[in-house]
């Protein structure tokens, strides 16, 4: 449980990690991307939020990756379509149970879907601020 609760504790100090870097370099795209477009702001809202979302997305897919990865690696499954599988079921929390990981790594899995509740629900609050501040949800205004 030990060995299950370091390499865990790792991976998730990794992710975020990642995350904060992933949403800075998200911000500084949106930032860049919208600057080429101040004229029209009505798309240029649009490619702010088509942005963010894949700026979003993509630094996700790091992350499953990575989990991906360790889940290779030690083990918990026998190919990386597999590993990628299991790992996007369970970092989404969808966990449908076609893959179960051995009992030795229940705990490490475990910890993959709080990590990845975690960072989509920060996800989710960065998304609603840049849909406040610069998208289509601008306080006061309407579609």
């Amino acid at each position: 449980m030990i060995e299950n609760l370091l390499i865990g504790t790792a991976l998730i100090a990794a992710t975020v990690v990642i995350h904060t870097f992933g949403l800075i370099w998200t911000t500084e795209a949106m930032r860049v991307v919208t600057s080429w477009l101040r004229k029209d702001h009505r798309r240029n809202r649009i490619v702010a939020m088509i942005t963010t979302v894949f700026g979003v997305f993509a630094t996700l897919t790091v992350e499953v990756w990575l989990w991906a990865l360790m889940h290779l690696l030690l083990g918990v499954t026998h190919d990386f379509e597999s590993a990628l599988y299991f790992s996007a079921v369970t970092f989404s929390t969808v966990v449908y149970g076609d893959i179960v990981p051995p009992e030795r790594w229940r705990i490490f899995t475990a910890l993959e879907a709080i990590s990845g509740f975690l960072l989509v629900g920060w996800s989710t609050a960065y998304l609603v601020a840049a849909g406040i501040r610069v998208g289509p949800f601008r306080q006061g205004e309407h579609f």
